[in-house]
């Protein structure tokens, strides 16, 4: 499966924005999908993860209440919204997909990765 990530940008602290994954590959209805992000000096780290189904999702502590994932395995797309966004937020977002667990937080584990989108959130 081949990802494409888009939908970053510059934005002010407290505004939202929507990261879209797109795949391709008829078998994308089988992938739990995940976002990660990466900030300058830092590794990779968890951000949220979809079942292949899309009815569980899991977050990590510090995005829950303000970012949701979905997808709509119809259009072979899966969607970060992120609300309330904050400085500590700015990133590159990665999306990535693997047939295991949606809730892995080891990068290492997911086998498929888009390119980045870089999210800036000024204060």
């Amino acid at each position: 499966v081949q990802l494409q990530a888009s939908g970053g940008g510059l934005v002010q602290a407290g505004d939202s924005l929507r990261l879209s994954c797109a795949a391709s590959g008829r078998t994308f209805s089988s992938y739990a999908v995940g976002w990660f992000r990466q900030a300058p000096g830092k590794d990779r780290e968890f951000v949220a993860g979809i079942s292949s189904g899309g009815r569980l999702a899991y977050y990590a502590d510090s995005v829950k209440g303000r970012f949701t994932i979905s997808r709509d395995n119809a259009k072979n797309t899966v969607y970060l919204r992120m609300n309330s966004l904050k400085p500590e937020d700015t990133a590159v977002y990665y999306c990535a997909a693997d047939e295991k667990h949606y809730a892995n937080t080891d990068y290492q584990k997911w086998g498929y990765w888009g390119q980045g989108t870089q999210v800036t959130v000024s204060s």
